[in-house]
């Protein structure tokens, strides 16, 4: 169990920095109701992860992955696939970050979420923590490893708890910052907010890059 854990905590981690999870986070923060659409959000966001990579790990462990069998090369070819295109995708991210003249883009998702109300910010973690293509990717991986190892349920339920836990971390760090910190923490969520759309575009590219590689020597090993 312990070398699964290891196995999965470079994806949690992968997860937990994404600075488009975290900005989500910090503009509910200044919303009308601010602790309640940031928990809301949080929750969803838990309950997408957790189903998102307990619905993968349910399939691939209905399928034979023990090592040198087809079905197992077939998934580590995937992962290979998965990780070239990741690779792919951090080339195009860094090339067209935007410059230190230029103002950063979010994704139009978040156009007034600073309005919504806590059964949105619920709705919109939930979509968040499923929907996001790079949580599918690291997800799929994961699970991967996970069936591999043949774990009996009790522990794959525990290692998808640690998982979890370790992905969510980021999007929880704004709401523990507010309630620790109260008044005082609207300066630096404001920095948080404004250094990470500045370098979401950066950071993206070296998650990409790294998770591709990490992806790619993966894939290699099982085929």
């Amino acid at each position: 169990m312990r070398s699964v854990i290891g196995d999965i905590l470079p994806f949690a981690v992968v997860v937990t920095v994404s600075p488009v999870n975290i900005i989500a986070a910090i503009l509910l923060l200044f919303s009308k109701r601010p602790v309640i659409n940031a928990t809301s959000y949080l929750v969803g966001f838990v309950v997408g992860v957790a189903a998102l990579l307990g619905g993968i790990t349910a399939v691939a462990g209905a399928i034979n992955l023990s090592a040198g069998s087809d079905r197992s090369r077939g998934a580590s070819a995937l992962l290979l696939v998965v990780g070239a295109c990741l690779v792919v995708v951090a080339a195009r991210k860094f090339r067209h970050r935007p410059g230190p003249d230029q103002d950063a883009v979010l994704p139009r998702w978040m156009d007034g979420i600073e309005g919504f109300a806590p059964g949105k910010s619920l709705v919109v973690g939930l979509a968040v923590g499923v929907l996001n293509p790079k949580n599918i990717a690291v997800g799929l991986a994961a699970a991967v490893a996970i069936a591999s190892a043949g774990l009996p349920v009790g522990q794959q339920i525990g290692v998808i708890a640690i998982y979890v836990v370790i992905a969510s971390l980021g999007v929880a760090a704004p709401l523990v910052t507010v309630l620790v910190l109260g008044q005082r923490s609207k300066g630096v969520l404001d920095g948080w907010k404004a250094w990470l759309a500045r370098n979401n575009a950066a950071m993206l590219a070296v998650i990409f890059l790294l998770f591709g590689v990490i992806l790619i020597g993966k894939g290699i090993g099982g085929v």
